[in-house]
């Protein structure tokens, strides 16, 4: 170690270059990083989505989604297998075990789905992959131009050509444009009368309208390619396609109406007029925040280039994230600043505060490098974890070069110059490595919690272990060149006064005090217990929750139609919330699909629609607002639901869910209601909602099959009767202004106004009679589910609601009693997911976490202090951190949240650093031939200042995180900050008193162990 401080004192010039380039590499990396707003999660879900065009719920269970889940659920690594089932669609959710390759999985299911037989009329299921990554980073509204199609045209042939084009863009995705297609409507009569069927001449288009080629033949001497091509390419080509019936005039325009028809893919409206929704997904590698700004600046360009459009960003992750990493910036800045001015007012130095905080830049800077290096990006866990560190970071600076100048003042101190700096520097070499390395091997638990939360705190140990390492080496290079070259001539007599032999009154009086605690050792250490204990009693009080809820000024507002809506019902209701919605004083912008595409998150076919709702930044009680909105919305379009979508993933928040599971739909409805019940009468709970609510009104024709035999008749012929066309085949292609177009024939779907419209409907007998469908079948009326979930098999229904009190934790335990009471069908079982889920996996983790920190810690202390003593004495220094910590999330009016978990996890490595530093000095002095007591005063009264100023320079570092000198929340939030703050003032005044009472006490006991 002497070495590398030598080296540092000879080669001053070298060491000042060395500095400089990694200033610049340094900052150099850090402008050049990936910036995120989380790090890339990896999520271990797949979806498959199967679509079964007519199909009831339940024929969408039973011929599509069971056969399905029963392969899926053998495929390797598979943990959950969830599923719902709509009309017409089937979702299939697959959870894996966290860690798996992705990639095999989705292979694996593929494979798994090509083996299942299913329905003809089934469209191929598809499967879909979860990625951060995946979602769009920024959504663009289109509106304006001449019509729909000219801007659809304008969309399609220039600006999105244009956004592909776009460095580190992957994909743009249209919705709500305007689409071509060529529809054939036969003339039923007409055909009658010449004696031909709609299947003879759809056999005789596709038969005409060919292009074959038929290989190479040999003509002559040469060989030549021959193609027969039926020539029938435009509209004009097909209505003059002539057939071979009722003479030689007959053409198929005679027999049918063929006509180019366009109509939007989706309904889509940006404030008030039709428009074309646009979403950009980045590539894996490109950052966040240039492929926005990218794609802005190209907006603003076609903006500028075609006037009579209005081109909207509706969706932004880059701004978010350039205002974290500018907040973050600031709070570090204004944290630095908080530390400079406590170190300055301790040492009442300006030379020694330079040395000193010098070390908060260059850590830093290292710390990106190296981050850099790993491919971590800048996210709000990396800022976080780089504000956290600031107070760390400065701590082995301080206690070096506090050091340095005490000896420097010390009247009767021998060495002087070099071997003064190189002696100080050795001497607390020791001290520092311990305190960093403990503080690193705190962190290193974290790498091991599986899991979400593992991925997100990853880069936040990383850049706090790299930013630490640095720290240490910058103590024992630059601290003591710089010291060196600062203090040449030494310190002045005057200004080293009060750093004489004699300590101040500050230390004077701790060592007064310490003594009467020494010698009332008992009647302390109770006190110091009966207080740990009493804090305890705070944990009900203060609550927990999973992670702060965070507020960006805008809403996603669904709107489920009620089972049996027309798309046409839901249009006319969409375009009232818009004028309601509009007419809001702090609305800036509103953009919202119906049906089609324009919904990413809705399955199938949907008549559903999705609101973007952009409010103005200084938008006052936003929460207030937005439950106002969403009664508002449902008073005056009281028919459907709407509801908030949830954009936070699920991670964190206060939505409360459970789930009852069960064999049929009879056994889990009456558990199901009582529970919902509970929780309605429950203060905990607010919004109760089930997923069993929405039904649809059924009839059943309860087939008579002897008055259908007596006819000649079938079941199967009725239901074909009955059945609409729900698939169009495409007939052929015919081609327009250079584009294809796909040819459908038009069938004509019968129109019931009532089920006596049905009833009365006539079936076609082989015998030669019209029979009423009444005839030969009874109608039932019942209900039937308009959507049904399952879990691994099993029929599930959701019970959902959000806590009302930040404590999700107690609301949950009070329930869960309550259910236990019940008296439950031995086939139903019910669950709790959501946040609880969250907190008991999350909190439990961190637990085993904070746990094996702290038996990393003791082991890094046996291994520095090289017996069991000196360690064990140490470690009284933490329970006493969690008295500070519970109180101030108290005072603060904070949850026990994961923010405030990880802060309880640094408070670890900060406050066995005080500890070291103390015990360290109290083992030097025994050595020099003081008596334990002495040696222990001797170390209180010359250590408290360094212990001081660590802690108050790591307390006005995180001041800005805990005063909010910026909006949000997040993991890196005000409880964080609050936990370690109150923690490190309650372990830093007792560290002082009981750490040495532990030690003394220990000492004795060895003593006499080693008399006897």
């Amino acid at each position: 170690m002497r070495s590398i401080i030598k080296f540092s004192l000879n080669n001053k010039f070298a060491l000042w270059m060395i500095t400089v380039i990694v200033l610049f590499a340094g900052l150099y990396s850090g402008m050049n990083m990936k910036q995120e707003s989380m790090p890339n999660l990896s999520l271990p879900y797949l979806s498959v989505t199967a679509i079964y065009p007519g199909a009831s719920p339940e024929a969408v269970v039973e011929q599509v989604t069971a056969p399905l889940e029963q392969k899926l659920k053998n495929v390797e690594g598979v943990k959950n297998v969830t599923s719902t089932s709509l009309e017409n669609a089937s979702s299939i959710m697959i959870e894996f075990n966290f860690g798996q390759d992705m990639t095999n999985a989705t292979n694996n299911v593929k494979e798994a789905i090509e083996g299942v037989d299913l329905p003809d009329s089934v469209n191929a299921p598809s499967v879909a992959k979860f990625s951060i990554n995946s979602f769009p980073v920024i959504s663009l509204s289109v509106a304006g131009g001449e019509s729909l199609e000219a801007l659809t045209k304008l969309v399609e042939d220039q600006i999105a050509p244009e956004l592909e084009g776009t460095e580190g863009v992957a994909s743009v995705a249209i919705s709500g444009q305007y689409v071509k297609e060529v529809q054939l409507k036969y003339k039923k009569d007409t055909l009658a009368q010449l004696g031909l069927t709609e299947e003879n001449v759809s056999q005789l288009i596709q038969a005409a309208a060919v292009k074959v080629p038929l290989g190479i033949f040999e003509l002559g001497k040469t060989e030549k390619s021959i193609v027969v091509d039926g020539r029938v390419t435009t509209i004009e080509d097909l209505r003059s396609l002539p057939l071979p019936a009722g003479g030689a005039s007959l053409k198929l325009g005679d027999v049918a109406d063929i006509e180019m028809v366009g109509s939007a893919e989706s309904i889509s409206r940006t404030n008030g007029q039709e428009s074309i929704g646009i979403q950009v997904v980045k590539a894996n590698d490109a950052n966040t925040v240039d492929v926005v700004n990218a794609v802005k600046d190209v907006s603003k360009e076609l903006q500028e280039k075609y006037s009579d459009i209005d081109v909207e960003i509706m969706l932004d992750q880059g701004q978010p994230i350039e205002d974290s990493v500018k907040t973050m910036l600031d709070k570090a800045i204004f944290g630095a600043l908080f530390a400079v001015i406590i170190i300055l007012l301790f040492l009442r130095n300006l030379r020694s505060t330079i040395i000193s905080i010098l070390s908060i830049p260059l850590s830093l800077v290292i710390g990106i490098l190296v981050l850099k290096q790993f491919d971590v990006t800048l996210n709000v866990m990396t800022l976080g974890a780089m504000t956290v560190a600031i107070g760390r970071v400065v701590d082995d600076s301080i206690v070096v070069i506090e050091n340095i100048y005490r000896r420097m003042s010390l009247s009767g101190e021998k060495l002087r110059g070099k071997e003064l700096v190189l002696e100080a520097t050795r001497e607390m070499f020791l001290p520092i490595m311990s305190s960093t390395i403990v503080t690193i091997a705190v962190f290193l638990p974290l790498a091991t919690v599986s899991g979400l939360v593992g991925q997100l705190f990853l880069p936040f140990a990383l850049t706090i272990v790299f930013s630490l390492l640095a720290s240490l080496l910058v103590a024992i290079t630059i601290v003591p060149m710089m010291a060196h070259s600062l203090f040449k001539k030494g310190v002045k007599a005057g200004k080293a006064a009060h750093h004489e032999d004699k300590p101040g009154k500050l230390a004077s009086g701790y060592r007064r005090f310490l003594a009467a605690c020494l010698r009332h050792k008992i009647i302390t250490s109770v006190t110091a217990v009966v207080v740990l204990l009493a804090s305890f009693l705070l944990v009900p009080v203060i609550g927990v929750s999973f992670l702060p809820e965070t507020e960006d000024k805008y809403m996603a507002i669904t709107y489920s139609p009620a089972p049996g809506d027309r798309i046409e019902d839901v249009e006319e209701r969409a375009l009232v919330a818009e004028k309601y919605l509009l007419g809001q004083e702090d609305v800036t912008t509103l953009q919202y699909s119906i049906g089609g595409s324009g919904n990413p998150l809705q399955q199938g076919s949907s008549k559903g629609g999705l609101f973007y709702v952009l409010f103005k930044d200084d938008t006052k009680n936003f929460a207030d607002k937005k439950e106002a909105i969403l009664a508002d919305l449902q008073s005056q379009i009281n028919v459907g639901e709407w509801k908030e979508l949830d954009m936070s993933g699920g991670i964190g928040g206060n939505t409360f869910s459970l789930s009852v599971y069960g064999e049929d739909l009879q056994d889990i409805q009456p558990v199901v209601n009582q529970i919902a019940e509970l929780m309605e009468k429950s203060d905990s709970f607010e919004k109760v909602e089930t997923s069993l609510a929405k039904t649809y009104e059924q009839y059943t024709l309860v087939a008579d099959q002897q008055k259908l035999s007596s006819y000649g008749l079938t079941a199967g012929q009725l239901a074909m009767a009955l059945a609409p066309s729900y698939t169009r085949p495409v007939l052929t292609t015919v081609e327009e202004d250079g584009n294809s177009y796909n040819v459908y024939v038009q069938a004509d779907d019968a129109v019931y106004g009532s089920i006596e419209d049905i009833e009365n409907k006539t079936l076609q007998s082989p015998l030669g009679m019209a029979v009423p469908i009444k005839d030969v079948a009874a109608v039932e009326e019942g209900t039937a589910q308009s959507s049904i979930a399952r879990e691994n098999g099993r029929m599930v229904v959701t019970v959902e609601a959000e806590a009302t009190g930040a404590d999700v934790s107690k609301a949950s335990s009070e329930l869960q009693d309550q259910i236990d009471k019940l008296d439950l069908p031995s086939t139903v079982e019910v669950s709790f997911g959501g946040v609880t889920e969250q907190i008991n996996e999350t909190f439990t983790q961190l637990g085993i976490a904070i746990l094996a920190a702290i038996a990393i810690v003791y082991l890094v202390l046996v291994l520095t202090f090289g017996g069991a003593l000196a360690p064990f004495a140490i470690m009284f220094s933490l329970p006493f951190a969690i008295i500070g910590g519970l109180v101030a999330l108290w005072i603060a009016g904070e949850t026990l949240s994961v923010s405030a978990l990880m802060g309880a996890l640094m408070l670890i490595g900060i406050v066995v650093t005080n500890a070291i530093v103390l015990v360290d000095r109290v083992i030097h002095k025994e050595r020099e031939g003081l008596t334990t007591r002495e040696a222990i005063l001797e170390a209180a009264g010359t250590r408290l200042r360094p212990i001081l100023m660590t802690a108050l320079a790591t307390i006005g570092a995180l001041l800005p995180l805990v005063l909010g000198f910026e909006s949000g929340a997040g993991i890196i939030s005000k409880g964080l900050g609050v936990t370690v703050i109150g923690g490190l003032v309650s372990s830093t005044l007792l560290t002082l008193i009981i750490v040495p009472i532990a030690y003394e006490v220990l000492t004795k006991l060895r003593r006499k162990k080693a008399a006897e």
